[in-house]
C-alpha cells in the first residue's frame, strides 16, 4: 500500500462535526469544566499531547501542541514530551500529571495501583486528580475518533 492511501483522510474534522454536532457541545462542557479546574492549562495540554502521542493521533497531537504553545507552554517542554522521564525539566507536579496520564491510557496493560493513585493525589487535590482523569479520559476519546478517521493535522499556517 502506498504511503498516500495510508494517511489519506477517511473523514475531515468539519464533516465529523456536521454529521455528530451533539458530540461537539457535549465535549464543550467537559473542556470548560477541565479548563475551570484550576490545573494549569499548559500542562492540561501537555498531558494531551503525551496521551496523543501514545494512542498515535496525529491530529490530536498537533492540535494540542497549537493548544500548548498559545498557553504558554515552554518549548523545550513540548520538544522533550515523549521523553520527559529522561528529560529532567518537568517540575514533579508536571511529572506526576504525565505519569497519571501514561497510566490511565494504558489502564488495560497495566493495572494502576495504590503507589500510582499516591503519587499523583500527592501533588493534585481531589477535585484535581478527578478533573485531570476526566481530561485524560477526553483526549483518549477524542484519539478513538479523530486517529480512526484519520483526520488532517491542523498544521500552523507559518509552516
Amino acid at each position: 500500500m502506498a504511503v498516500e492511501e495510508k494517511s489519506a483522510p477517511r473523514m475531515d474534522w468539519k464533516t465529523f462535526q456536521e454529521i455528530v454536532p451533539e458530540m461537539a457541545t457535549g465535549m464543550a462542557a467537559v473542556t470548560h469544566a477541565i479548563r475551570k479546574s484550576g490545573i494549569e492549562t499548559d500542562l492540561i495540554e501537555m498531558v494531551k499531547v503525551r496521551v496523543s502521542q501514545i494512542n498515535g493521533c496525529a491530529f490530536c497531537v498537533q492540535y494540542h501542541l497549537n493548544d500548548a504553545r498559545k498557553a504558554g507552554a515552554a518549548a523545550p517542554k513540548l520538544d522533550l514530551l515523549a521523553v520527559w522521564r529522561e528529560a529532567g525539566i518537568f517540575s514533579a507536579r508536571e511529572c506526576a500529571a504525565l505519569e497519571w496520564a501514561e497510566r490511565v491510557t494504558l489502564e488495560a496493560q497495566q493495572h494502576i495501583d495504590d503507589e500510582a493513585f499516591a503519587q499523583v493525589s500527592a501533588h493534585f487535590s481531589e477535585r484535581e486528580v478527578a478533573l485531570l482523569t476526566t481530561a485524560i479520559g477526553q483526549i483518549n476519546f477524542w484519539n478513538r475518533i479523530a486517529a480512526p478517521f484519520r483526520f488532517t493535522p491542523p498544521i500552523p499556517a507559518s509552516v
